[in-house]
């Protein structure tokens, strides 16, 4: 659709930032992919839990797609989390963004900042790695070694 034509669309209808990739149903689709990743599950493979395709599961992950009540319900059971979990570290930003508040008027524009450590790739590795070590000891020794070195270099 051309760039003109969606803006056009987004004038006319007062739903469109409603319902068109609102900041909540990012955030959500961010912590779905956060935790399959952290689990080591490939989108086929959610897909396949759930019944749907890998195509289904990009778009709930994108924010393109809303995702109902009892499929995040499922999800939540399928990667081992509580629903809450989805909805966690969601910024004041994204929190405004809530179709209530879109319709009365009480957000600005929409989106959510895209430098978050817990979706960046190296820290999804690192999370994943960590969780491999099997000695309890090791492991805790590492994050004290990790918080040393953070708090030991100047800040940028």
């Amino acid at each position: 659709m051309p760039a003109a034509k969606s803006e056009k669309l987004s004038d006319e209808n007062p739903n469109f930032r409603i319902t068109n990739n609102n900041a909540i149903d990012v955030h959500v689709g961010r912590r779905v992919r956060l935790r399959r990743t952290l689990l080591g599950l490939s989108q086929e493979q959610l897909g396949e839990a759930l019944s749907i395709t890998f195509q289904q599961v990009q778009k709930y992950e994108r924010g393109s797609n809303r995702i109902s009540a009892s499929r995040l319900w499922d999800i939540g059971q399928i990667l081992d989390v509580p629903v809450s979990f989805f909805f966690d570290d969601m910024s004041d930003d994204t929190k405004d963004h809530s179709p209530r508040k879109m319709k009365i008027g009480d957000a600005g524009e929409v989106g959510e900042t895209p430098l978050d450590p817990m979706a960046r790739r190296e820290t999804l590795e690192l999370v994943r790695a960590y969780y491999q070590i099997s000695y309890t000891s090791v492991r805790k020794r590492i994050t004290e070694m990790v918080k040393a070195v953070a708090t030991s270099l100047p800040q940028e």
